[in-house]
């Protein structure tokens, strides 16, 4: 299938990541906190280790958020989810020059809540799809899930010729934000950030457009507790093991292996520093553009390896050849390759 355009957004709410740290601060939440938990935030927030400058959020203000309750997170996430894969989908449309009402197939992917009908059938609503066109909510694939999405479009695209498909990977993981003395929970606080990214495809070639394909995935189901969400009185209680990076290392190496041709860059999620230097130290190149992503974003989930990927489109320069990944909850890694030809 073939790009026909791209579009990532984040809410109009920007910190950096001393202003969360000194609104915090301010909370009941924060001095209920253990000494140990204090400190863990102190160092990922005020000490600059994090390789995070600034997040975006759906929140006009930080302290409050925390003290939601498991409703008002429900809430907050049927509200924002939407407009914010609207706010995405909406530019990559008229990039693309066309309209909603011309797309044959809507695919969105979250984690970080759950409506019936789901975020498609929202965003449809709000820009106008036409009541035959094919609606896809894929759920439950955290952080990896955009590959998977692209996947699935692509699958589509080969059942109906000619079609106009649309991607869109929105989290809004400050509707899973609070705090505890789980350090899970305080590193998901620290670290996660809201944005979306939405994406245009065709079965149309075009003068030097970029295609993707030769997607491949690889899941370990034994390792699903090292990094889930479980339900912790109706909230969404991110838990995440320090034997993450290695893990994710270890399937995008094993994914890697499969590549069919080497790349001229490499694009992955962005997880954390500590998941991008494991992946430098099994893969043949540096990772500037997820570094940045991270450094602009923290870490979105899903959206995150597509924000990449909106990057590495301002500067491809000669580049024929892209290698994608992306890794979270399950234990499961994906991976897919994009290229264009010369001519």
């Amino acid at each position: 299938m073939f790009l026909e355009s791209l579009h990532t957004a984040v809410p109009p709410h920007r910190y950096t990541q001393p202003e969360c740290l000194a609104a915090l601060r301010e909370t009941p939440a924060y001095g209920a906190l253990l000494p140990r938990s204090r400190g863990l935030m102190e160092k990922i927030l005020g000490n600059g280790v994090s390789g995070i400058a600034t997040r975006s959020f759906c929140l006009p203000e930080i302290g409050p958020g925390v003290a939601r309750d498991a409703q008002e997170l429900n809430e907050s996430f049927e509200r924002e989810a939407p407009a914010l894969a609207s706010a995405a989908l909406l530019p990559a449309l008229e990039k693309a020059g066309i309209l909603a009402a011309d797309l044959d197939a809507l695919f969105i992917c979250t984690c970080t809540g759950y409506l019936c009908p789901g975020v498609t059938s929202h965003v449809a609503e709000q820009l106008g799809l036409r009541e035959t066109a094919y609606l896809q909510d894929l759920v439950g694939l955290g952080c990896g899930a955009a590959i998977p999405m692209l996947r699935s479009a692509a699958g589509f695209l080969a059942a109906h010729p000619g079609a106009k498909v649309a991607t869109v990977a929105v989290e809004v993981c400050s509707a899973a934000f609070f705090a505890d003395n789980d350090p899970g929970v305080l590193i998901s606080l620290c670290l996660f950030g809201d944005g979306a990214a939405a994406a245009i495809w065709s079965d149309q070639p075009g003068p030097d457009k970029w295609q993707a394909g030769h997607f491949t995935t690889v899941h370990r189901p034994q390792q699903r507790e090292k990094i889930r969400f479980v339900n912790s009185g109706g909230k969404l209680r991110n838990q995440l093991d320090k034997a993450v990076p290695g893990l994710a290392a270890e399937a995008v190496a094993e994914l890697y292996a499969q590549r069919s041709a080497d790349p001229d860059r490499i694009l992955t999620h962005s997880g954390g520093r500590d998941v991008i230097d494991a992946l430098e130290a099994v893969l043949p190149q540096a990772l500037p553009d997820t570094r940045a992503v991270l450094r602009d974003h923290g870490n979105m989930s899903s959206p995150s390896v597509l924000f990449a990927l909106d990057r590495a489109l301002a500067t491809a320069n000669g580049d024929r050849r892209w290698w994608l990944t992306a890794f979270g909850a399950g234990f499961a890694a994906h991976a897919c390759e994009m290229w264009r030809s010369k001519h």
